[in-house]
């Protein structure tokens, strides 16, 4: 018998569905987090599940709730990851687009294939695709896509319920068995020492930086300040000229004091003995530079502000320049190159001589303001911290996205459409690539990408476990084991192809084949497990281009799937929809 406070709860819950969702994000948040060993199942596995236990309480939910959060997440995602997928098809990116498309056709075959072999409905199917490829975002596509299918009320619902209990089941593998092929079985597919290979790539690709490392080429790590000597080598030269004999080095004059007094630089003022100049450097080109010559203590010289910017990468003119080349350009003296952050996840890029930049990446600097704006000027645009969401460009992106998505394309008798949700996605990725050519266009701050992302999907997440939680049990005993082993089949066969695939017929350099099956599979936990076994973050250049495009593309395997499972093995589709069917909307 249940207490009074109990009772309250849980009528409350009942007559508020909107507190269910709070409480389900929370604790499925918290559940998410939790450690088992190396493993965690997620926020969206953890807030799934716990939405199936609440909803054993019988709770009806408004499904508008969850179009509008899927469709925000969808917008996010292209957002993300428009840049690299556009560059991933128009550029030399190609091989690793078109290397995702064929891994996305594989998993499609065999989520399909095995679905039919065993007999299941649309729902299972989807489910099926969505945990074994750990792509949640399929789910909505698919929902939507049975909506317009023209299924009956009663089977609709049957059907949407077993979305759930086929991914729930299907996630666990998908998720520890991708990052466990690649990271352990990967290199003896491929016959390679991956630490060896990801050594090799780094000393290829340092070809040309400086002795002393690219640290000299970018980095600023101290200021020091130093006499000019009567008969010094650079008295009577240049700044310029004073800073070019530096050789092997790269030595920067940050300020200067004339006749006791703090005068502006310019790269012609001459220098002069009793000069006195901030110097910036490595600490052992500054060491070496004071035995040659008298270190002064003048702390009003050397306080020198420095600050750190984000420049999002532009100029059509740095794309694909390396960084070495950046490096020797007039523009790059006295700034200092912390990190390369690529694709929406914000993967670290290595930073090697021979590093390429692409446009959209997001390279954090640190200088002098007046060496940081130089830099902006040259490379892009300075993106820095703001809390302010343009939501002009979220709200009508969205809008027209979805007007554009919800146009439906009758084929046989069949309503082709993407849906408000796929017109958002490719809204999404429009608009994210023209942000690169135009980044005065508006700005989604990284808090906001990362709420439209996270909370936006477990929103949906926490909507679809809540109202198929009453039914959950009876879809778990439909579906048996047999889901399960079908799920490791979806999983381990297109990642056991794909190394093979990149290494003989797209002929990936070793140290990067292994990031692109990763990014293939949208799998960013597998290829940070990848760069853990090689002992470095090489595999990750492999990764954004083959991730941007697969996101989008097993995103809409939702539709193809429903479609293929009800045209079935004979390829007769379903009868035409009732028209109040065609005219759903879903999220």
């Amino acid at each position: 018998m249940l207490t009074p406070i109990t009772d309250w709860i849980l009528t409350s819950l009942r007559t508020h569905p909107e507190l269910a969702i709070f409480i389900t994000l929370a604790i499925g948040y918290w559940v998410g987090a939790i450690k088992f060993g190396t493993f965690t199942l997620g926020a969206v596995t953890g807030t799934l599940l716990v939405g199936i236990v609440i909803g054993q309480i019988g709770i009806d939910v408004s499904p508008q709730i969850k179009s509008i959060f899927f469709i925000m997440f969808l917008f996010a995602v292209g957002y993300g990851v428009g840049p690299q997928f556009v560059r991933g098809v128009a550029a030399d990116g190609l091989p690793q687009a078109v290397f995702a498309v064929v891994i996305c056709l594989i998993v499609l075959a065999c989520v399909v294939g095995g679905a039919m072999v065993m007999g299941y409905g649309p729902g299972l199917a989807a489910g099926l695709l969505a945990g074994s490829q750990t792509i949640s975002a399929s789910i909505g596509i698919a929902t939507d896509a049975m909506v317009r299918s023209g299924l009956g009320g009663d089977q609709l619902i049957a059907e949407e319920n077993l979305i759930p209990v086929a991914y729930a089941i299907s996630y666990i593998f998908g998720t520890v068995g991708t990052g466990w092929i690649l990271a352990f079985l990967g290199p003896k597919l491929l016959r390679i020492n991956l630490v060896e290979e990801c050594a090799r790539y780094e000393r290829e690709h340092s070809m040309g930086a400086p002795a002393a490392g690219m640290g000299s080429a970018w980095h600023q790590h101290e200021i020091r300040a130093f006499r000019i000597p009567a008969k010094g080598q650079v008295t009577g030269q240049t700044i310029a000229a004073a800073e070019s004999a530096a050789k092997g080095e790269r030595l920067f004059i940050e300020g200067l004091r004339k006749g006791g007094k703090l005068v502006a630089l310019t790269p012609d003022t001459v220098l002069e003995a009793g000069d006195i100049v901030a110097v910036s450097g490595r600490r052992e080109a500054l060491v070496a530079l004071s035995n040659l010559t008298e270190e002064i203590e003048d702390r009003d010289l050397i306080d020198i502000p420095l600050e750190t910017v984000d420049v999002l990468v532009t100029n059509k003119r740095a794309d694909g320049a390396t960084l070495i080349d950046l490096a020797k350009e007039p523009f790059a003296r006295g700034v200092y190159l912390n990190a390369i952050r690529r694709g929406t996840a914000g993967m670290a890029v290595p930073i090697l001589a021979q590093t390429r930049l692409h446009r959209g990446d997001i390279m954090r600097i640190t200088g002098t303001k007046t060496n940081t704006d130089r830099v902006v000027a040259a490379l892009g645009y300075a993106d820095r911290p703001t809390t302010v969401t343009n939501m002009v460009l979220v709200g009508l992106g969205i809008c027209i996205g979805g007007l554009i998505g919800s146009l439906i394309l009758p084929v046989h008798g069949v309503p082709i459409t993407l849906g408000t949700a796929g017109g958002a996605l490719i809204a999404g990725l429009v608009l994210g690539w023209y942000r690169t050519v135009n980044p005065r266009l508006g700005n989604v701050p990284e808090s906001t990408l990362w709420f439209m992302n996270s909370v936006g999907l477990n929103v949906f997440i926490a909507v679809v476990g809540i109202t198929a939680g009453p039914t959950f049990i009876a879809g778990l005993q439909q579906a048996g084991i047999g889901i399960f082993l079908t799920g490791i089949f979806a999983t381990a066969t297109p990642m056991i192809l794909a190394p093979l695939i990149g290494k003989y017929v797209f002929r990936f350099d070793p140290a990067i084949n292994l990031g692109c099956c990763g990014g293939a599979r949208t799998s960013t936990a597998s290829v940070a497990m990848v760069g853990d076994v090689a002992k470095s973050n090489v595999p990750m250049l492999g990764y954004t281009v083959p991730y941007a495009v697969s996101n989008t593309l097993l995103t809409l395997w939702g539709l193809a799937v429903i479609l293929l499972i009800q045209a079935g093995p004979t390829g007769v589709p379903p009868a035409p929809p009732a028209p109040a069917a065609v005219t759903s909307t879903g999220p």
